[in-house]
């Protein structure tokens, strides 16, 4: 059952907390910081060509600097979690769940705010990766994850096998995304890769051109695929027809999918989420109403005939485009001139009420400057497997800023 009543002492502590919080984070402590000798080590341990790619492509992937949460923000993200999971309904006992959702949240003085659900989060190899580096050091806080993270992430694709194959063997799994060796990500499609390898299966990276479609599924070299690891951008799968028609057939295993975008991500969700009447009115309880209207920021409907209040107000939103991914086509509405504006009015957007974004201090040598952070929390069957923290300048996530990339959290009581 969700959680809702904060008491007054609880109040009083989530104050006192973030007041700590926010020196942990707005200082370059040593004894608060984490060990970048040991990342260091546990990157290069995972194969010198791997080490290399990372270092040459992805200089800015991990931050230096942990990020600070206290329990209390932790308790708000579990409570906003489970009751997102409960407006959006169960899915059918005998269909994928959708590995990897992402819950993003930003954390201020007001609390932890779920401002995006993915279906596809990408960087889970990575923290974990980061997060494994870290385990045996004595770092200030606690973390965040479940034990062995590599035999939770093959449970979860086992159990997406299970739902719809029951107990015959899984053998060829491809991780399917367009042009792979391009992606940013590339670095952690080789360890997704490697983690299915080491637990016996033939484990392939392809573009979805690669995969040839028979009279009985998808085939990649010559080998039938099983079970495809999705990380197309393509959410409904529109441009790639022989992918979904063999999912849909049940020619193949695809997780996550079309079904589960529709479900969980597609940016009006988060409209329904925060529509408190249409809530009540579908017989929500009145715990999680609660919970979802003061975890998610309020988010409405972009229509070119509200243009004129839009722009009045539009300093306090944050405007995304319905089909969009990656911050792209995103804007806050500060920051918007007004052409920008008047081509968003035309097209499909979803506002969402400004929450601001946590700061941390990084020091790079002499110098320091202060970072946002967005909180990742990456979820599988309403369950948290583990968080990681994005450290960033401008105005969204980027992995292109010097001290920044993804972070360590540490839970602070």
């Amino acid at each position: 059952m969700v959680e809702v009543a904060q008491s007054n002492e609880a109040r009083d502590h989530f104050d006192v907390d973030q007041d700590f919080i926010a020196h942990l984070n707005g200082e370059c402590l040593p004894w608060a910081g984490m060990d970048g000798a040991a990342l260091r080590r546990e990157l290069e341990a995972q194969g010198e060509d791997w080490y290399a790619l990372v270092s040459e492509r992805c200089p800015h992937l991990f931050a230096e600097a942990p990020v600070f949460i206290s329990d209390l923000q932790l308790q708000q993200m579990q409570q906003v979690i489970s009751a997102a999971e409960l407006a959006l309904g169960a899915s059918d006992s005998d269909a994928p769940l959708g590995v990897f959702y992402g819950y993003d949240f930003h954390l201020n003085e007001q609390g932890a705010h779920l401002i995006e659900i993915n279906t596809n989060a990408g960087g889970a190899f990575l923290n974990a990766v980061l997060i494994g580096s870290q385990r045996d050091m004595n770092l200030y806080g606690d973390a965040v994850s479940e034990a062995n993270l590599e035999q939770v992430f093959l449970d979860m694709f086992l159990d997406e096998w299970k739902r719809v194959r029951g107990e015959a063997a899984l053998q060829t799994i491809a991780i399917v995304d367009e042009q792979p060796a391009a992606q940013y990500l590339y670095p952690e499609f080789l360890l997704a890769q490697k983690m299915f390898e080491r637990a016996g299966f033939v484990a392939c990276i392809a573009d979805p051109a690669q995969l040839e479609a028979r009279d009985d599924g998808l085939y990649h070299a010559g080998k039938r695929i099983d079970l495809i690891y999705n990380r197309l951008t393509d959410f409904d799968l529109s441009d790639h027809a022989h992918l979904r028609s063999a999912s849909e057939q049940g020619q193949v295993v695809l997780t996550p999918g079309p079904t589960h975008h529709a479900k969980y991500a597609d940016k009006r969700k988060l409209v329904s989420l925060t529509d408190a009447e249409g809530l009540r009115a579908a017989g929500m309880r009145k715990d999680v109403v609660e919970v979802l209207q003061r975890g998610i920021p309020k988010t409405e409907m972009v229509r070119a005939e509200d243009a004129d209040r839009w722009w009045s107000v539009r300093k306090e939103w944050f405007f995304k485009p319905v089909s969009g991914y990656g911050s792209k086509g995103a804007y806050r509405g500060d920051k918007m001139t007004k052409r920008v504006f008047e081509e968003v009015m035309q097209a499909q957007y979803i506002a969402q009420r400004l929450a601001m974004p946590g700061e941390r201090k990084v020091c790079l040598g002499d110098a320091s400057q202060m970072l946002k952070f967005d909180v990742r929390c990456y979820v599988y069957a309403g369950r948290i497997q583990m968080i990681a923290a994005r450290l960033y300048q401008g105005q969204t996530t980027n992995f292109r800023t010097a001290g920044g990339g993804f972070a360590l959290v540490r839970v602070v009581s």
